[in-house]
């Protein structure tokens, strides 16, 4: 998406035979998360630290339909610009206002598009939590949490216990969740279900 937003907006020598320094070595799209960690870090007034790993996100794979079809908007520069506003936004809320934008702009969202918005809404659930990655399918569903988790180990437990036929731990950082998920729409409900569970605000 970084490469084809450049083909968009332009990118000058960064990209050309003339660009100098590390960027070849390392790529654009880490230059630039790079870049702009630096200079967050100066507007706050500390030290960029360049020691420190970037956040990678969390990682979500509903293993259904999750994209922009190209028949509800054919122009892929435009279709390239929601992706790019989509996988940038900072909140549910801007997710939301996005949707109303994109239904008064383009019409109401097919299946898909709908499946993306969601999928991107259970990403920031997932960052609320300290949930490194979350997948599912028809059957099951797995939930892997990061070392700065925010869930009470307490609730865990107890979700744990008074559910055995749903919830089970799988290893030291693992939640597998058990329902029967056959439709793309079963798998998102359950999943949002079980992230309200643990605490995850709307």
């Amino acid at each position: 998406l970084a490469t084809h937003d450049l083909e968009i907006r332009g990118a000058g020598e960064l990209l050309g035979e003339d660009q100098s320094g590390q960027i070849q070595t390392i790529g654009f799209t880490l230059y630039m998360q790079m870049l702009e960690k630096a200079v967050n870090s100066i507007r706050a007034g500390k030290t960029p630290n360049i020691a420190d790993p970037l956040p990678t996100g969390t990682e979500v794979n509903m293993r259904l339909p999750a994209i922009i079809p190209d028949d509800y908007l054919p122009d892929v520069h435009a279709r390239l610009i929601l992706y790019k506003r989509i996988a940038s936004a900072e909140s549910s809320d801007a997710l939301k206002d996005l949707q109303v934008e994109m239904i008064d702009r383009f019409g109401l969202l097919p299946e898909p598009a709908k499946n993306m918005l969601r999928v991107a809404s259970l990403r920031f659930k997932c960052e609320q939590l300290g949930i490194i990655k979350i997948e599912a399918n028809r059957a099951f569903g797995r939930i892997e949490f990061g070392p700065k988790t925010h869930i009470d180990p307490l609730l865990l437990v107890k979700l744990v216990q008074s559910q055995p036929q749903h919830y089970k731990f799988d290893g030291a950082n693992h939640l597998r969740f058990n329902y029967d998920m056959e439709t793309s729409q079963e798998r998102l409900i359950t999943t949002e279900n079980t992230l309200k569970a643990l605490g995850a605000r709307d």
